[in-house]
């Protein structure tokens, strides 16, 4: 048995029950200035507005966070900013995820780093271990918790991402101190791999699931998804989201789950209800910039925040990032064709406060 340094066994009773009930848990931007530093007056804003409009937790340090944060020496800063933040503006229990990356000994590394500074877990990217056996896979998977719970990241290889089958979910949602699994391989296929092996490993009561998914979020939330073990059929939830598409129109994006669930509580999926996936995948083919493979996935969340005026500009670390040919006019698009969806009037209400 590997000692732990955190356990999920040991958060907070009511932190535990936020992330097992489902939250809006959006993957946090990068505020830069135009020199490309950080700015950290519109980074604790943008925490502030996550936070007002209601999402149940940070996930700080992730992709949408840029991974080059680590070589700029921002890591440690953006995330004490972001757990200062919801310390004195929060109010509420809040899950906090600090993304993980790199091989073994920079992974455990920031695992520390994360959990010293009260993070709660840490979202586990593969994307280093290109080329690793799934036995090493598992040993790397397991020596992180050893630090920190940990959720589960099936990354889309678009972005990153490794191609994991059932077997290494399965090993993976044996280990004691992984609690959730996001999946975001943009793949149904890959998606139901990982249920299965969450069944598999008799793990679905220990292990929460959350949507990274950004082209099915509303049907992943509504779909209960049977897995064969043995004779019986286990029937999975999908239970709330970490998305990269939820940081930004995070108020709708709290409203939409909220009613997810209800609907899904009562045992009834109004037609209406199911017709919004095809919205909300628009507006994200939008954001994420589909048409060019995603090049435009982060410059395009910062231009929605720029028009609200939370962002000053939409610089990434890497000047090379920006937004596609034609992504803006597509942009304008969704926010006309979808005004249920912007939540701009809630911005503008608050934005003074959030900047002060």
């Amino acid at each position: 048995m590997i000692a732990v340094g955190l356990r999920w066994v040991d958060w907070p009773a009511e932190v535990l029950e936020v992330l097992r009930r489902g939250a809006v848990i959006p993957a946090h931007l990068l505020a830069l200035d135009a020199g490309r530093r950080l700015d950290p007056r519109r980074q604790r804003a943008l925490a502030r507005y996550y936070l007002d409009a209601g999402s149940g937790g940070l996930a700080v340090g992730v992709h949408s966070t840029q991974f080059a944060i680590r070589e700029r020496g921002l890591y440690q800063p953006v995330l004490q900013l972001a757990m200062e933040t919801a310390e004195s503006w929060g109010r509420r229990p809040l899950v906090m995820i600090a993304g993980l990356a790199g091989k073994t000994e920079q992974a455990r590394r920031e695992a520390v780093v994360a959990r010293d500074l009260g993070y709660h877990a840490g979202l586990l990217s593969l994307a280093a271990m290109k080329g690793a056996s799934e036995d090493e896979l598992i040993a790397h998977c397991a020596g992180v918790t050893a630090e920190i719970p940990v959720v589960g990241f099936y990354l889309q290889p678009a972005v990153g991402g490794l191609h994991l089958p059932a077997s290494f979910w399965r090993r993976l949602a044996g280990i004691e101190n992984v609690v959730a699994i996001k999946m975001a391989p943009f793949n149904r296929y890959r998606t139901l791999d990982v249920m299965r092996g969450v069944v598999e490993a008799r793990a679905e009561d220990r292990i929460t699931l959350y949507t990274g998914n950004d082209d099915h979020i509303v049907l992943d939330l509504a779909t209960p998804f049977v897995v064969k073990r043995g004779g019986a059929e286990v029937t999975l939830r999908i239970r709330g989201g970490l998305l990269g598409h939820w940081s930004v129109w995070t108020r709708a994006a709290v409203e939409l789950l909220a009613r997810i669930q209800a609907a899904v509580a009562a045992g009834a999926i109004p037609p209406e209800l199911l017709a919004l996936d095809s919205k909300v995948t628009d507006c994200n083919s939008a954001f994420f910039d589909v048409a060019h493979d995603f090049h435009g996935c982060i410059a395009g969340c910062h231009e929605v925040l720029r028009r609200q005026g939370l962002l000053e500009g939409i610089w990434c670390l890497d000047p090379e990032e920006g937004l596609s040919p034609g992504q803006a006019e597509e942009i304008s698009r969704v926010i006309a064709a979808y005004p249920e969806f912007d939540d701009s009037a809630f911005v503008a209400a608050n934005l003074v406060r959030w900047l002060a």
